[in-house]
């Protein structure tokens, strides 16, 4: 399963709702073709997803959405998401995903209400049509109602009432995406115990190290930790690595073992504030390793936020990057609405204020400006 696009009404955040895709909107040339992903036809997926804006924008809130999103299709229980907090108390918030399977294009509606403080989901319906009836990129998320293929009941017998009717769909098809949902490690940056983690990581992000593997022994961790031409360390917790290792390093393992598996397993990888504790040189090899077609042989989507202009350099398209605004509610709005042409430099324009909203306001400047000087 690939998520062609996702669409949210009725978030209190997200008070004039928000659209995101996830496939090439602009031109493909033959050199784009090494970079994307082919789904059928000449429709092709972006291997990665920018969501870029100031602070207090709604990056987050954005990434939350996705996420909530690709659980709802993945078959998880609203109410066990871990980011459902952004629906907060919505009395009717309408999530529309539109996802590629089995040589078909599907549509799913859930409508999702607040009651008793949980989810339940009131109201469902389910669209249906062949990848040959699609003519032109425009149409793929055009459906009319002799393509409806499931309605939810309020006498679903052995549905649970948070849990989508896409769960009969996912089963026939036998799909399951594999997400990994970076978020909890935004701010927290402690290595999980892992039994192996590959030697070509560790020499990229630190060339000292020679070792670093974990044991459970007598139901404790122990951790061994061995710098080139020096005495093994043995560690209990992974919080001492903290003293060892840099922030970056520690980050850098973490994330890259797990992109290896979500390129292996062609999934999603979710990750907020990208650059934290990392250098630009590191967060744009992830990112290659993404768009990389040799690397990225099953369309696994890297999405992240993030506040540094400089990473939309590494593009050379405008169609899988979004700029977030925070106008009395969260608005998001695609790169390509605001530059036609690729061949721009992404970070001028964005620091420019070319963009518009993408720098902080004059007016707030010069009161922190004035601030500092009455205060020194």
């Amino acid at each position: 399963m690939k998520i062609i696009g996702i669409k949210a009404e009725g978030l209190p955040l997200l008070k004039n709702g928000i659209e995101i895709g996830f496939t090439a909107t602009q031109r493909v040339t033959e050199d784009d073709k090494m970079v994307l992903h082919n789904l059928f036809s000449n429709v092709y997926l972006n291997p990665t997803e920018a969501i870029i804006g100031i602070n207090a924008s709604g990056k987050t809130s954005v990434l939350k959405l996705i996420l909530l999103a690709l659980g709802i299709v993945n078959n998880e229980p609203i109410n066990h998401i871990e980011v459902k907090d952004i629906l907060g108390k919505t009395c009717d918030a309408v999530i529309t995903i539109c996802f590629y399977s089995q040589k078909c294009l599907y549509k799913l509606t859930t409508s999702i209400s607040c009651k008793d403080g949980r989810y339940i989901i009131t109201d469902e319906k389910l669209w249906k049509k062949q990848v040959e009836l699609i003519k032109t990129r425009k149409a793929m998320q055009e459906f009319d109602d002799s393509m409806v293929i499931a309605t939810r009941h309020d006498d679903e017998e052995f549905l649970s009432d948070d849990v989508s009717i896409i769960i009969a769909l996912n089963k026939k098809n036998k799909d399951q995406m594999f997400i990994e949902d970076m978020l909890s490690f935004t701010n927290v940056n402690v290595l999980p115990a892992s039994e192996t983690i590959p030697v070509p990581v560790i020499a990229f992000l630190d060339p000292t190290v020679e070792q670093l593997s974990f044991e459970a022994q007598n139901g404790k961790e122990l951790i061994h930790l061995r710098f080139k031409n020096q005495n093994e360390i043995l560690l209990n917790n992974s919080r001492e690595l903290e003293n060892y290792l840099s922030s970056g390093t520690i980050k850098g393992i973490i994330v890259f073992t797990k992109a290896m598996e979500v390129l292996r397993q062609g999934g999603y990888m979710v990750v907020d504030e990208i650059e934290n504790h990392f250098n630009k040189e590191i967060v744009a090899t992830l990112m290659r390793f993404f768009m990389d077609g040799k690397l990225n042989k099953h369309g696994a989507v890297l999405i992240f936020s993030t506040h540094y202009p400089e990473l939309l350099d590494e593009y050379d398209r405008n169609d899988s990057i979004y700029i977030t605004r925070n106008k009395d509610g969260i608005e998001l709005q695609s790169l390509t609405e605001k530059l036609n042409r690729n061949d721009i430099k992404r970070s001028d324009a964005y620091q420019s204020g070319l963009l518009e909203g993408t720098t902080p306001a004059y007016e707030a400047f010069m009161q922190l400006k004035n601030s500092i000087s009455a205060y020194v």
